[in-house]
């Protein structure tokens, strides 16, 4: 079988880079493969947020210049790749991630609960961005550390952390081998 890399676009993107018609799409059996874009704004400054779907584990990047699937691709691809060296996750981005790059499909969000923990993760973005002058990847690392609902382990732990979430990952992806 042959892995792919899915990108699940916001409405407001898709119309950005004219990906065209989205089909709805499972969750990827890697989930290391898929992941979740979406595009904001703050001052007037565009960035989108790329996600990975399951853990909510996020980048930002500026949107200057984003006007095609081809340049979308390239430079989500490179930003991922960028901070996940960054946070010591570089084996995993090399392990899961690369194989499946080679193909990419773009998608529908997956359901209403990463939709609603995305727009979290914005407002929080678009706060950090206006009030404490991030850079678009140290914001990446503020994100990753925020409390998410949908991210919670078990019922008496109703939160949890998307970098920690990111790294459970890997069991999962162990036990699908």
């Amino acid at each position: 079988m042959v892995e792919s890399m899915i990108f699940r676009l916001s409405q407001k993107l898709n119309s950005k880079i004219k990906a065209g018609a989205l089909d709805t799409v499972r969750l990827d059996d890697n989930p290391y493969a898929d992941w979740s874009a979406h595009l904001f704004a703050v001052n007037r400054t565009q960035y989108i947020i790329v996600s990975n779907t399951k853990s909510l584990y996020s980048c930002v990047m500026y949107c200057g210049g984003i006007t095609s699937e081809g340049v979308f691709i390239e430079r989500a691809l490179s930003t991922i790749r960028e901070f996940m060296e960054s946070d010591g996750q570089e084996f995993v981005y090399r392990r899961f991630i690369v194989p499946a790059s080679g193909t990419v499909q773009f998608a529908k969000a997956l359901n209403p609960s990463v939709t609603g923990s995305m727009k979290e993760l914005i407002l929080t973005a678009e706060m950090l961005l206006a009030e404490d002058n991030l850079s678009p990847h140290d914001l990446g690392f503020k994100l990753n550390d925020i409390l998410l609902s949908a991210l919670a382990i078990e019922k008496s732990h109703g939160y949890g952390r998307p970098n920690e979430a990111f790294k459970l990952l890997a069991g999962h992806r162990e036990s699908k081998s």
